[in-house]
């Protein structure tokens, strides 16, 4: 098997950036691929096998289709519907988080403004999936 990605679904090129740093300081030695929305996501599923991705993070505002309609398509992919999905968001809204947990999400967690902040949560996240942190 090749070797596993964490899929990052999120058009803000700065969380994007935010979220390679912090791959880095959790010392995760796999590629972080991003996805700029559900669309070019799906087809990332799509032309991938089992076991290709440790997990993914999702964002929940996307241009198109949002974070909460592609999550219900994921869980429903015939190939990677059991995919880890950790929900990355601005969004404080408790609907938002029970919907993202009732349609499968695996965690929700809460985008902060402030660098640091981020940069610690996104660290916990890496260190706490399986696979996802690999001493380089």
């Amino acid at each position: 098997m090749n070797e596993q990605s964490v899929l990052v679904v999120d058009d803000s090129e700065d969380d994007f950036q935010t979220v390679c740093m912090a791959a880095t300081s959790a010392c995760v030695a796999m590629p972080i691929i991003n996805a700029v929305d559900a669309d070019v996501a799906l087809g990332m599923l799509d032309g991938a096998t089992d076991g290709a991705f440790a997990f993914m993070l999702l964002d929940f505002n996307l241009p198109g289709v949002d974070g909460l309609t592609f999550l219900r398509q994921v869980r429903l992919h015939p190939v990677h519907g059991r995919l880890p999905v950790v929900v990355l968001t601005a969004s404080v809204n408790p609907r938002d988080r029970e919907a993202f947990l009732a349609a499968g999400a695996d965690a929700f967690h809460v985008k902060t403004v402030r660098l640091e902040d981020c940069l610690t949560t996104l660290v916990a996240i890496f260190k706490r999936w399986p696979g996802a942190a690999r001493v380089s």
